[in-house]
């Protein structure tokens, strides 16, 4: 499994992505991460691209419903991978789109923590 969601504190959510992602497993943590939003209310993301090989490229990565349904309940979001990553890694998550602040950490979780909290 290359992404897994998991409730760090509060309303943070960490997920972890590794290898190489998978359009399934995306929508499969979407519906999950979509019925946490749904339980506590607006939440703050911390994406650590751990031994990160980037996107499948059979997958579809042009649907935004999900962005369009949930993404007035997102108020932060984090990332965290390889420096070579960075771009890349924005784009997918539409930061130049977003209402909600979003920053690339290269390696440092640490610092996106504290960021998250601010």
């Amino acid at each position: 499994m290359s992404m897994t969601l998991r409730r760090e504190e509060g309303n943070v959510y960490r997920l972890e992505v590794r290898d190489t992602l998978r359009e399934g497993e995306l929508r499969r943590c979407q519906q999950e991460l979509a019925a946490e939003i749904h339980h506590v209310g607006p939440v703050r993301l911390l994406f650590h691209l751990d031994r990160f090989h980037g996107w499948d490229p059979a997958g579809s990565w042009s649907d935004l419903s999900f962005y369009v349904r949930h993404g007035p309940s997102i108020e932060r979001i984090a990332i965290v991978g390889e420096e070579r990553w960075r771009s890349e890694a924005l784009m997918f998550a539409g930061a130049d789109l977003r209402r909600a602040p979003v920053q690339f950490f290269a390696g440092d979780l640490a610092a996106a923590r504290t960021w998250l909290k601010e």
